[in-house]
């Protein structure tokens, strides 16, 4: 991402050993990006102009097929489009998000990986040439290879192919942080979420997770979001 006064620009890489197909999502009802969903093989990159002040997400959607009648679904991440494009439309979890909220002007920008809504690919952003901040954040492990068996979601094959979060799986106010848990007091870390933490240290596990997980960077900066290779 090259943030300057008041334009930017994304560049994603598909460091996987397979093909991905990243999405976007703007938020706070305003436009949708030039791009909302495009393949990328492995190795391969590709850029997105962004107007500044802007907010939302990225993800990856995979193992993904087009049927006979020409409709377009995905194993993990999909968002219900039919397409490829997203237009608008959000990924259904459990997802890994890389979530951006981007000043005018040479302003502050806030970025991080999420983890709330689960886990799908590893993920790794990179912050380069910025004046203050601009550190790297990341989940770097497969989540997969230690998900509880009843937040598993499996594939064709029987492998685990993504890993839901307590929040997703148990829809409970404790692991919500929702109603008497509506607070960073009220709604500490849960066994579940410290699963996701221990393996990826920089990402949200849970809605209150910002000490460790919100990442800044001042001035103009180069932010690559690479999809990390699952770890071997």
């Amino acid at each position: 991402m090259y943030a300057g006064a008041y334009s930017a620009t994304f560049t994603v890489t598909n460091n996987c050993a397979f093909t991905i197909w990243p999405a976007t999502l703007t938020g706070g009802g305003n436009s949708q990006l030039p791009s909302t969903g495009f393949e990328l093989t492995s190795k391969a990159s590709s850029t997105i102009d962004v107007t500044a002040p802007w907010s939302g997400r990225f993800w990856a959607k995979s193992q993904c097929s087009t049927d006979t009648y020409g409709k377009f679904t995905c194993a993990t991440g999909d968002c219900g489009s039919g397409q490829v494009p997203c237009n608008g439309n959000g990924g259904t979890p459990p997802v890994s998000l890389v979530e951006f909220t981007l000043a005018s002007n040479k302003g502050q920008d806030f970025y991080d990986v999420s983890l709330v809504d689960g886990f799908n690919l590893p993920v790794l952003v990179i912050a380069q040439g910025g004046l203050r901040g601009c550190n790297t954040t990341s989940c770097p492990s497969d989540v997969n290879k230690v998900c509880p068996p009843n937040f598993a979601v499996k594939g064709s094959d029987g492998s685990v192919i993504a890993c839901k979060s307590a929040r997703l799986a148990l829809d409970q106010p404790e692991y919500c942080c929702t109603g008497p848990f509506a607070s960073a007091d009220k709604c500490p870390p849960t066994p579940y979420s410290v699963i996701f933490k221990n393996q990826c240290p920089q990402a949200y596990s849970y809605a209150y997770d910002d000490r460790t997980s919100t990442f800044t960077c001042s001035g103009e900066q180069t932010i690559p979001s690479h999809f990390a290779p699952k770890p071997k």
